[in-house]
């Protein structure tokens, strides 16, 4: 098959797997939504017989089995209780995990387990394994498993395949045996109530190596297929992955408008035209270059601007699954949570959106974990069991603003000063002159977490970290609003294009940089430095200015310090950069940082000039 097949697949199977969470979450919510059902099955059906046109059979096996179980949903036959709907989720994940293998050209996703559990439901047959041979730790409950990982630990699920003959069942239970003989803490989980055929073993590790080793030595096992697991909702089955959002991958593809396409044609017809005649009056010399060039730049200005509005995506591209995630994590969490959506039709630039998912993923965890208390703390708090989580966008001039707000009991001040006066990050006597809002920006300090302990939701503090550095390399802004006891907003303010940046180009050695011209406050000679307390600073004002010296933060080659200073504007951060030179200000597109490059420090993206040079656009308060 031919790539273009393949990537024509792959962008209607992220359409269909959108659907597939979108309704499922609505029948969830109202079992008596005929509407969802019916959405949803026919979604699953489309999926199975895309896989099975593409030549990817097991695929569709998957789906076949999902169309099935939600088909005895639809008919009323199978009751929607909580252990069912999340095996449809399941099996909704693992058709994502499929297509992203499909995608990546990776490794085949196992999906014997779950078309076994989805069939073995559909046969009324769910339950954990209690035979009584069996030693209690044998058969811990799965959830408890998750409670006894070490910091180096996980749970895996492995899928055994036990040898087949005359002795299945004793070859069955023998297996068991060997791998709880193997491992200190395993949970089991079967279709039959005497563990014969297949099983799961829920495993305790420090990776998938360690497992495959010890069972590799026992010798009653035809295969096993062994892969991390995510933690039991409470009736014993594992949950859907809590990290369905995000697109770290970008967004492949983009719909456009007809009429788009028309202008664009049109556009570069006149282009072309321009282009010979422009041509012509520098063979001829005669006196219609300039007007050939005033209407090059006319024609250049209306194609960025159609482009640009094709480029254009509405938030719900990557905000669709958002509600799947908040309800994988309140599951998880075991609270009650009431998640809506408004303005996702609000449209912002491709390569903006594409790094506005992990973002917002972080900050809803946040929401679920730190923000919404579990049900009978509310209730003792005089608010309902259910918290609600809002998320709302609008469009002001040319920015998106998105704001997450809970009705969760709030930032608490103290807790926030004393993390910090603990790990360092501020002093008792600094915190006192801090305002609420400066005390809640510690929240955004490399590894700061005010969680007493780390659990598969947050507390490692990586997360805020993370959403401020990304709204800020995409030249936007964070910030946090809070009432303890009624619950927090976090509000993010982002261009809705990647537009021109009026930039002011340094010399640093024989590199060149750029500052935004927007943070600048002031160009001088570097004269009046002095020394306090070991440290370079100027006065201005009142007020001081730690100097940064640039050759030293960018690792620039060379010993002679700078002869000029940029003062940075106080609003943006109270500092004076030391460079070689300013040489010139300029108009340019500056384009946000990928991947990995993403968290470079004090860089917030690259320009590329007029000649094709790249040039490293600082961001002033990560320097």
């Amino acid at each position: 098959m031919s790539d273009d097949h393949v990537e024509a697949f792959l962008v209607e199977a992220d359409e269909r797997i959108a659907e597939l969470n979108e309704s499922l979450l609505s029948f969830e919510a109202d079992p008596g939504d005929r509407e969802s059902i019916d959405a949803v099955f026919r979604t699953a059906h489309t999926l199975k017989g895309n896989f099975a046109a593409m030549g990817f059979e097991e695929q569709s096996r998957l789906a076949h089995a999902l169309e099935d179980l939600l088909d005895e949903l639809r008919g009323e036959r199978l009751d929607p209780s909580p252990e069912v709907m999340d095996l449809a989720f399941q099996g909704v994940d693992g058709i994502e995990a499929s297509v992203r293998a499909i995608e990546s050209g990776g490794e085949a996703v196992p999906i014997e387990p779950t078309v076994a559990a989805i069939r073995a439901t559909l046969d009324g047959d769910t339950g954990l394994v209690s035979d009584p041979e069996l030693e209690p730790s044998e058969r811990a409950d799965a959830r408890a498993l998750f409670e006894a990982c070490g910091d180096d630990e996980s749970v895996f699920e492995a899928a055994v395949v036990p040898r087949e003959g005359a002795m299945a069942s004793v070859e069955s239970m023998l297996a068991a045996e060997s791998i709880a003989a193997a491992f200190d803490r395993v949970a089991f989980k079967c279709e039959s109530d005497d563990l014969s055929g297949p099983f799961s073993a829920w495993i305790v590790a420090t990776g998938i190596g360690e497992i495959e080793a010890a069972i590799d030595e026992i010798g009653r096992i035809e295969s096993v297929t062994v892969e991390r697991s995510e933690p039991p909702a409470e009736d014993g089955n594992t949950t859907g992955r809590t990290d369905s959002t995000g697109d770290s991958t970008g967004i492949r593809t983009v719909r456009v408008d007809v009429d788009q396409l028309d202008e664009l044609h049109g556009l570069v017809e006149q282009l072309v035209t321009s282009r010979i005649e422009l041509r012509r009056a520098a063979e001829t010399g005669g006196g219609s270059m300039a007007d050939a060039i005033d209407e090059l730049d006319t024609i250049c200005a209306t194609i960025q601007s159609v482009v640009t509005d094709v480029r254009l995506i509405p938030l719900e591209t990557v905000a669709s699954r958002l509600p799947r995630l908040v309800r994988d994590l309140a599951h998880q969490e075991g609270k009650a949570i009431e998640f809506s959506m408004t303005g996702e039709g609000v449209e912002l630039d491709r390569t903006i959106l594409s790094q506005l998912g992990d973002p917002l993923m972080h900050v809803l965890r946040n929401a679920v974990d730190h923000g919404i208390e579990p049900p009978e703390e509310r209730v003792r708090a005089g608010k309902s069991e259910t918290g609600t989580i809002e998320l709302r966008a609008r469009r002001e001039r040319d920015h998106a603003i998105v704001e997450v707000e809970d009705d969760g009991r709030g930032l608490d001040r103290g807790t926030i000063e004393a993390k910090a006066i603990e790990t360092g990050v501020a002093t008792a006597a600094e915190l006192a002159e801090y305002s609420s809002e400066a005390v809640y920006e510690l929240l955004f300090h490399p590894g700061f977490s005010t969680a007493e302990e780390i659990t598969e939701v947050s507390g490692r503090g990586v997360g805020m970290d993370v959403v401020h550095s990304t709204v800020e390399a995409l030249d936007g802004r964070i910030d946090v609003e809070s009432e303890p006891g009624e619950g927090t907003l976090v509000r993010l303010c982002l261009p809705v294009t990647v537009a021109t940046v009026t930039v002011l180009f340094v010399a640093v050695g024989e590199e060149s940089y750029g500052i935004p011209i927007r943070a600048v406050d002031e160009i001088g000679r570097a004269d009046g430095i002095r020394t306090i307390n070991g440290e370079d600073v100027i006065e201005h004002d009142g007020e001081i200015y730690p100097v940064i010296e640039l050759r030293e933060t960018l690792d620039v080659e060379g010993t002679d310090p700078g002869e000029m200073l940029v003062r940075v504007r106080r609003t943006e951060r109270a500092v004076a950069l030391r460079c070689d030179d300013v040489c010139r200000q300029e108009e340019v597109l500056v384009k946000p940082l990928d991947g990995d490059l993403g968290s470079t420090a004090g860089v917030g993206g690259t320009a590329v000039l007029g000649d094709g040079e790249t040039v490293p656009i600082l961001d002033v308060r990560g320097l």
